[in-house]
């Protein structure tokens, strides 16, 4: 009994734990801190009340912004006693159609009628709802549910949730990753517990959280960012346990050439913490020992040069992600996976790894997600979706020997032999 109290309580709300707010397809994370007002749809509440309950539960919204558990009651449905009819082609929006107005509406919320009661009291003051077709009054009433049905759903956070959040409300943070495109990314790098994954991502932290949610704290994960530190705000709406951040490691992208060339003075303050540059100039200042003084009298131009930099139409520039990529080593065979909005400086990636050779099955694909409306008798696209996911740069690392030069593959093969044509008469 005391092991079903312990699997149950981890399905509880708890005080302190990071929750998302839910009411049809919008979505936002909070955290539940005591009489503490959160804003959700222009409207205040508390979740002091949902300490306690179970996640995915339905709460009602009181007077005062209170939870209460929504309570399912058998009642009949507005359309049980309403005929509907065969078309909408008599049937004109002047405004006149609905009896109550304004007024009366705010008047039936001060008596205390709940969201049900109110459309039940719109269906009958409505002069033409009889005359719509069936489909009509559904589509009706669902709109009137969401306007005056005060209820939110709490949920508890995870990568597909909070990756339908973030791609509805602020795309652009997560560079329009949508939730399909994510999971493929995380079952082509096979991603599971006990891996080692090394991160480079500008999603406000989704992907990285993502990463962590699927090893369930076993592994080790290594953050590779840009400028001054690591963005991790999409980590903390995970709401994970402490001994999963004993797993995360950063590193900062601007070392990477001194780690390569093994001259990284690992005690040494980091250099992106006094300088303020941008983070294009800071990836190309590396701490190399007897040799910085030489780096300094570099100029910018030659910096660049050396760099190879390669900017693109979205502002994206190639050695951030060919720096990730160096440091993969050929020793074993590794899963790479990268991620774009915009094609360009994939393409450049994908022809500098074929230069380069030490990868198989290199793949650059467009995701593509479209939703469909499925109804008795019409089945069709939905007229509002996403147009495109995004684009995966996939591949895997081999290893490569490198002790024998390029050339003593040809010398050991045979010349081709030529193939002896008998002649035939006739």
């Amino acid at each position: 009994m005391a092991d079903n109290g312990d699997d149950d309580n981890q399905y509880r709300i708890k005080e302190g734990d990071y929750v998302v707010l839910k009411r049809g397809e919008i979505f936002k994370a909070v955290q539940i801190q005591p009489r503490k007002k959160v804003i959700f749809e222009k409207q205040w509440i508390f979740l002091d009340n949902a300490v306690g309950q179970l996640y995915s539960t339905t709460f009602e919204i009181l007077s005062g912004g209170n939870l209460k558990p929504h309570e399912l009651k058998d009642t009949a449905s507005p359309l049980d006693a309403v005929e509907a009819g065969t078309d909408n082609r008599n049937i004109v929006d002047d405004g006149k159609s609905q009896k109550l107005t304004r007024d009366d509406i705010e008047a039936l919320k001060e008596k205390g009628l709940k969201g049900q009661d109110i459309i039940k009291k719109l269906v009958d003051n409505h002069a033409t709802f009889g005359d719509k077709t069936e489909y009509s009054q559904v589509k009706y009433i669902k709109k009137k549910k969401k306007k005056y049905e005060n209820t939110v759903m709490i949920l508890k956070p995870s990568c597909r949730i909070l990756a339908m959040m973030y791609h509805g409300r602020e795309p652009g943070k997560i560079c329009h990753l949508r939730y399909d495109t994510l999971a493929q990314m995380l079952t082509l790098a096979n991603i599971h517990a006990g891996s080692k994954v090394l991160v480079f991502e500008t999603c406000a932290g989704l992907v990285l959280g993502s990463i962590m949610e699927r090893m369930g704290g076993y592994g080790s994960v290594i953050q590779m960012y840009p400028g001054g530190g690591p963005v991790r705000a999409g980590v903390e709406n995970f709401g994970f346990p402490a001994h999963f951040h004993d797993t995360l490691h950063e590193f900062p992208i601007c070392h990477v050439n001194a780690l390569l060339a093994g001259t990284l003075d690992t005690s040494a303050k980091d250099p992106t913490a006094e300088e303020q540059g941008s983070p294009e100039e800071e990836s190309m200042v590396t701490n190399t020992g007897d040799d910085a003084g030489q780096d300094v009298e570099k100029t910018e131009k030659d910096k660049l040069k050396e760099a190879k930099v390669c900017p693109t139409s979205n502002g994206e520039r190639l050695p951030y992600h060919m720096n990730a990529m160096d440091i993969i080593t050929a020793k074993r065979l590794l899963e790479l996976i990268n991620f774009l909005h915009a094609h360009v400086p994939l393409i450049e990636c994908f022809k500098k790894l074929k230069e380069c050779g030490g990868t198989v099955n290199l793949r650059l694909t467009d995701t593509w997600l479209r939703h469909y409306q499925v109804l008795p008798d019409r089945t069709h696209p939905l007229l509002l979706m996403s147009g495109g996911g995004g684009y995966l740069l996939s591949g895997t690392t081999v290893a490569t020997d490198h002790s024998k030069p390029a050339g003593s593959k040809q010398a050991e093969e045979p010349a081709p032999k030529r193939q002896k044509l008998e002649d035939t008469e006739g």
